[in-house]
């Protein structure tokens, strides 16, 4: 039951889909950023300023960063519901896990928040 709860979805397919997407979308954010970094040779402050305050790179932007959190949220969880188990580390397990599991949570929640405020903050 713990695990369902702490789990991003209800099923180990539905996460599997969501870890596929959020990769392919990454990969979309990394090659586009690459292609804008070969296209301007003498990239300075001013261009990158007005690349990412273009509507569709903020949108773009928030995407990527959505698809990391819910990336690294699922490869967490997968990372402690795996090592952090009682036949593995004895009765501290699952107190461990839980506070393995907040702590991600919290990180993860710092993170988006951030970028949220570097985006659309100014």
């Amino acid at each position: 039951m713990f695990r369902q709860a702490a789990a991003f979805s209800r099923n180990g397919v539905t996460d599997w889909i969501i870890q596929r997407v959020s990769a392919v979308v990454l990969m979309f954010y990394t090659l586009c950023l690459i292609g804008f970094v070969a296209a301007n040779p003498g990239l300075g402050f001013e261009t990158w300023r007005e690349f990412y305050n273009h509507p569709a790179m903020q949108v773009f932007t928030m995407l990527a960063l959505i698809s990391t959190c819910a990336h690294a949220w699922i490869g967490m969880w997968a990372i402690g519901s795996d090592y952090l188990r009682p036949h593995l580390i004895g009765s501290a397990a699952n107190p461990l896990r839980f506070v393995y599991q907040i702590g991600c949570v919290l990180v993860t929640i710092a993170y988006l928040l951030w970028g949220i405020n570097i985006v659309w903050g100014g």
